[in-house]
């Protein structure tokens, strides 16, 4: 099933590899929205926030987040070069709304400075990702396994969010 050969649309090579180059710039353009408001406020506004003995540092979040966005890319590729927007719009729109609400958390929870409504809507970024997995796995079995670094990272980026909304 994640044989790339066994593709029920066999592509030429160039389309493959030009597929795989629009979904990195896909995910990592909405990294680079998250980042752009994360990052101006991680030595003010966050770094003022009371926050729990297990918070990691910071500098783990950059490379914890690009290997997660360069798997979301790869997963995505795999779907789509496995069935196509026309066999899996709604697979692969799951992961784009997913996606979405990805870049949301970031406005929220740093650009709004709202841990409350990030923690709201992380539970629905959370759901997401785990109804992607879900959709994915018809599709690629690699692809749906390639999300669920993601969705455990996003748990506990949810425990971490519920926690500093609790100490502050």
């Amino acid at each position: 099933m994640d044989n790339l050969s066994a593709s029920h649309h066999p592509q030429p090579y160039w389309l493959q590899i030009a597929g795989l180059g629009g979904w990195l710039v896909f995910c990592f353009a909405a990294a680079g929205v998250g980042s752009s408001v994360t990052l101006p406020q991680i030595p003010a506004w966050y770094a003022e926030l009371n926050k729990p003995a297990f918070n990691p540092p910071n500098w783990i979040f950059g490379p914890v987040w690009t290997t997660l966005y360069l798997m979301m890319a790869i997963s995505a590729w795999l779907v789509w070069l496995r069935s196509g927007w026309l066999d899996a719009p709604g697979a692969l729109g799951v992961f784009c709304f997913q996606l979405l609400l990805n870049t949301a958390w970031s406005v929220l929870f740093f650009g709004l400075e709202n841990p409350t409504a990030a923690a709201i809507e992380i539970v629905f970024l959370w759901l997401t990702i785990g109804a992607t997995i879900v959709s994915f796995w018809r599709h690629s079995r690699i692809a749906a396994l390639l999300l669920t670094p993601y969705l455990a990272w996003v748990s506990f980026a949810a425990v971490l969010n519920f926690s500093i909304v609790a100490l502050n």
